[in-house]
């Protein structure tokens, strides 16, 4: 029975993911920033740990109790737990973006670098990070997110070539449009973090709150999150991993045309989608 930590657990992607992998036989250990999730996990008989990425010594005392329950044997860890700070990126504040890359970046390089100990101990494992379609392709009003999972490709794409020595392999799903509450997340991080009326983009975001607060799929190709499970789980049984597990259509388009499209051609083509879906 293998131990396998997925951080974000409270609902969507890192839930799933955590039921998905625990009816598979895997050894989860679910955690989640807010005690009442916690409390709510272990009802339903998960193994759970309380982890605030933001906090250096929440993450710090989540691996300390970790190794203690594992007997410092882990397989894997699927970083899924962030947060989408919606909003033009004139109108966020230093301290704005930097609460963005302490959840969604510095909180997963510190957990990596805790852990990497124990997975070099046995010479095997699985860093499995849960990126994005925005990881590749920016959209406007998503710069801090767009910009904190950019870190989260380039930081995987480096340590893969600084483990290529081992038998520890470092993979990024990219999942696109996912059934889940990131809409609504974002929703709330616009309205406390940017002051809308003194905007000179505050007619577009009128447009950017009306997507925000559509019920069900606000995007084409809208999957539910069982669809990156079965990419979380090729990640961890592959033999060889690729780096990348591009999971819904608009991520797999949007890989290519990153690739074969000129840059002003690409920017079109992403300024239509925006203001298609901020009318």
């Amino acid at each position: 029975m293998r131990n396998v930590l997925i951080t974000g657990c409270s609902s969507g992607i890192g839930y799933c993911v955590a039921k998905g992998l625990r009816e598979r036989g895997y050894q989860v250990f679910a955690s989640a920033r807010k005690q009442t999730d916690v409390e709510r996990l272990e009802s339903e008989g998960f193994k759970t740990l309380q982890l605030d990425l933001a906090d250096p010594e929440s993450v710090q005392d989540a691996v300390y109790e970790l190794m203690l329950r594992t007997n410092s044997e882990l397989y894997a860890v699927f970083h899924n737990g962030a947060y989408g700070q919606a909003g033009a990126l004139e109108d966020l504040s230093r301290e704005v973006l930097e609460q963005q890359f302490a959840t969604n970046v510095f909180g997963w390089h510190q957990l990596t670098t805790m852990l990497l100990p124990i997975l070099r101990q046995r010479n095997e494992g699985r860093i499995i990070y849960n990126s994005s379609l925005l990881g590749y392709v920016a959209l406007p009003f998503r710069g801090a997110y767009n910009a904190s999972k950019y870190a989260i490709e380039g930081m995987a794409d480096t340590l893969r070539l600084e483990l290529a020595d081992t038998d520890i392999k470092v993979c990024l799903i990219e999942p696109g449009p996912i059934e889940s509450r990131f809409r609504a997340n974002a929703l709330k991080t616009l309205k406390d973090h940017v002051s809308i009326d003194q905007s000179v983009h505050r007619l577009k975001y009128q447009g950017a709150i009306k997507r925000l607060e559509k019920q069900g799929p606000a995007a084409p190709f809208t999957l539910p999150p069982e669809a990156v499970l079965a990419k979380v789980i090729l990640a961890l049984e592959s033999p060889s991993p690729k780096a990348r597990y591009p999971v819904t259509v608009p991520a797999h388009l949007f890989w290519t045309l990153r690739r074969i499209l000129p840059t002003g051609w690409l920017d079109k083509i992403l300024l239509k989608i925006s203001s298609k879906e901020n009318q």
